[in-house]
């Protein structure tokens, strides 16, 4: 819905982005989020969550009121439901239950460029709103999750890299329990539509387009040699030239699409070809100042539709086969129309226009690449337990409740005591201070329930 209310926002159709805004306040759950796909009236219809869908709405907020669809009266009236998403966010990201591909847990790339951008604009919005209170450790958790990107989903050295002749990629994503390991691409993640014994790959193996939102969201150059990598191995594995252009799978080894000889998907297939994926690969060129490949792409998009001018969620990717209506390039027996991807085509006509990403929030550009900014948080919480910090970093411990955060770095010889601040969003921290080649070793005491966690901690802290 967000995506579709950013076509909107594109055409200029001021009154359906308010109406869509108005529609996400009366739907958002009382926690903040909103689930993973609803009955029009607002009641869940399935009980995933995808963090990715609790910071779009964020950034449509932004968006609308950037453009001047809505006012600082309009945008006061919708800050209560940006503050409770940003809540949502801190509180339980940077890790979602699903990608937004509604599939695997864990550390994506797509959903941690929504928060983190989602993070930026709420700090913009409540300076505007009146909370400038919230506005630094918005931006300082921002900031420490941007930081650990790299650390979380980029794999260096691996076979795949060599076979494409790259130092690295961005992966698809990072089991929770993983994601501060050594490396991020230690571990195996679950593959779904795919028959026994093929359910399950090793993380340093799976590469999606979603890394593209890195861009896209501002927080990653488009000529970053990371970036310009993982573009590389994504083509290598993803992209198919069709007779109508080309265009991408979402990931390898995708089982969602028909079968090889074209019978339906029926849970497991063979994943084809996004028209969508298209336009979002469109737009990074776009923001690469590469505008003719990204008309070229936009023409491919134009070819997939059908003859009543109606993107299909997928198209047919190999060979014809004509007695079951399957041609290459042409749409698949996938979902038609895909509204998503009708909203993409549109905010890529207006890319172009523009000669700059339409949707791109300006605050992660000027944050991340005009002005590099860095962090030295390493932050610790029960859904993402880092194991190892740089030195000369703060190790900001977060909890979802008041606590005394009890604590030493000689094996309890000397002990130390530091309170939690109550950051107003659900989230307390206490920032510890260790030296290099400590190893920190904590615990809780709950001060509501004056209680003992019973379960120490522990966090190296690396040698200068």
């Amino acid at each position: 819905m967000v995506e579709t209310a950013g076509g909107f926002l594109a055409l200029g159709a001021d009154q359906e982005v308010r109406e869509a805004l108005t529609y996400l306040q009366v739907t958002q759950e009382a926690d903040g989020c909103w689930t993973q796909n609803m009955w029009i009236e607002g009641d869940a219809y399935w009980s995933g969550l995808q963090m990715d869908e609790t910071a779009l709405p964020v950034l449509l907020v932004d968006h609308a009121w950037r453009r001047g669809v809505i006012d600082d009266d309009a945008l006061r009236e919708l800050w209560p439901m940006v503050r409770r998403a940003a809540s949502f966010v801190v509180c339980n990201g940077p890790v979602t239950q699903q990608d937004r591909w509604e599939e695997d847990p864990g550390y994506t790339p797509f959903t941690l460029a929504a928060e983190i951008a989602a993070l930026l604009a709420a700090a913009a919005l409540a300076d505007r709103c009146g909370e400038p209170g919230l506005v630094r450790y918005l931006q300082e958790t921002a900031d420490a999750w941007n930081a650990h990107i790299e650390r979380w989903i980029y794999a260096e050295g691996t076979d795949l890299a060599r076979q494409c002749g790259v130092d690295g990629y961005y992966i698809r994503v990072a089991a929770p329990d993983r994601g501060d390991a050594a490396s991020a691409i230690e571990g195996y993640v679950p593959i779904k539509n795919r028959p026994p014994g093929e359910s399950e790959a090793p993380a340093e193996q799976m590469v999606s387009t979603d890394a593209l939102a890195l861009v896209r969201f501002g927080l990653r150059a488009p000529d970053d040699p990371r970036i310009v990598d993982t573009v590389t191995v994504i083509d290598h594995l993803l992209k198919v030239d069709t007779p109508n252009g080309p265009s991408w799978h979402r990931y390898n080894n995708d089982g969602y699409g028909e079968h090889e000889d074209g019978s339906a998907f029926d849970g497991t297939g063979i994943g084809r070809a996004w028209p969508l994926l298209t336009g979002e690969r469109a737009h990074y060129e776009v923001a690469a100042g590469h505008a003719a490949e990204a008309r070229r792409l936009r023409e491919a998009m134009e070819a997939f539709a059908s003859a009543g001018g109606m993107l299909p969620e997928q198209i047919w990717d190999t060979d014809d086969i004509p007695e079951r209506e399957l041609f290459f390039g042409r749409p698949s027996g996938s979902a038609i129309p895909l509204v998503w991807a009708h909203s993409e085509y549109l905010k890529l006509v207006r890319s172009l226009r523009e000669d700059e990403v339409f949707d791109m929030p300006p605050y992660g550009h000027q944050r991340y690449i005009h002005q590099t900014h860095d962090s030295d948080l390493a932050i610790w919480r029960f859904n993402s337990k880092i194991r190892a910090m740089r030195a000369a970093g703060t190790l900001r411990i977060e909890v979802l409740a008041p606590a005394m955060v009890h604590w030493s770095t000689d094996g309890w010889g000397t002990v130390h005591d530091t309170k939690t601040h109550d950051t107003s969003l659900g989230v307390h921290y206490a920032d510890l201070q260790p030296e290099a080649g400590d190893t920190v070793v904590f615990t809780f005491r709950w001060t509501e329930s004056d209680r003992w966690e019973g379960t120490d901690f522990e966090v190296q802290v690396q040698a200068s």
